[in-house]
């Protein structure tokens, strides 16, 4: 029953995600600690399953050349590195997961709150992200976006190790506002292929921890790659503000009660 309960589990995440096109790390980890699923466990798990579906978009984006390998290679060159040491650190000064919990419950509510209000001001933030590309060479950003992008990438290692959550959305808000002039789907592509390796990173630094519940993951794959491909049919008939601002509200929720509760 309980592997029922988890496919039906990944089926309801991966039809919001083609529905969205958010990233299933901000629903499927808080499902899963919803299900009572240990944190360590749930984030560890979530990262290796968030790898495993999100691999073949990288394959299509690769096929259509919308995936601009010199800012991925630039943002892994700060996010793995840091994914790795994230784990050192907790296996260095933590006894046992449970001395971790605190952290990576409290990562996951400020990245679900972070994920939430980019998702409110989406539209302002595009908005900047064309002024930025209408704006001379000369602006800091573009001056120094080599070093931010490395930087961010290094955050993002940290906090997606710690949570599971923003490699897609964060990732691409970043992409946004450091290289306004790529088209919108070359800032997906280009994300996903940064997001793919990072997760799997942070996935095999969870197993190294033995934070992998593997038969929950295989029940999580079987609901959810179907049910992905299904949302994605239904969500070109729903309003995509609707679905956003739904989504928004929920996550803030979310975060904030694993912020302060």
């Amino acid at each position: 029953m309980e592997f029922l309960l988890y496919a039906i589990s990944g089926a309801l995440v991966g039809f919001i995600v083609g529905l969205t096109g958010i990233g299933g790390g901000s629903l499927m980890t808080p499902l899963l600690l919803l299900f009572g699923i240990p944190p360590h466990i749930a984030v560890g798990t979530d990262l290796l399953y968030a790898a495993i579906t999100k691999a073949s978009g990288v394959v299509a984006h690769h096929k259509q050349k919308t995936i601009k390998w010199p800012i991925t290679i630039t943002m892994a060159m700060g996010s793995i590195p840091a994914a790795v040491i994230t784990g050192i650190a907790l296996s260095f000064f933590f006894g046992d997961y449970e001395q971790y919990t605190g952290i990576i419950t409290t990562s996951l509510g400020v990245m679900l709150v972070i994920t939430a209000t980019l998702l409110i001001f989406r539209k302002k933030l595009q908005i900047f992200a064309n002024a930025q590309a209408d704006a001379s060479t000369g602006s800091p950003l573009q001056r120094h976006k080599a070093s931010l992008t490395l930087a961010m990438g290094a955050l993002l290692g940290v906090f997606v190790t710690l949570s599971s959550v923003g490699a897609g959305a964060i990732g691409t808000a970043i992409l946004l506002v450091l290289y306004p002039k790529l088209k919108s789907v070359q800032v997906v592509g280009t994300d996903l292929a940064h997001a793919v390796p990072l997760t799997l990173i942070g996935g095999f630094v969870h197993m190294g921890l033995g934070n992998v519940d593997y038969s929950l993951l295989f029940a999580l794959l079987i609901g959810s790659i179907p049910a992905i491909h299904l949302g994605s049919k239904v969500g070109s008939k729903i309003p995509e503000n609707i679905l956003r601002q739904g989504l928004a509200g929920l996550l803030m929720g979310l975060g904030a009660k694993y912020i302060f509760f």
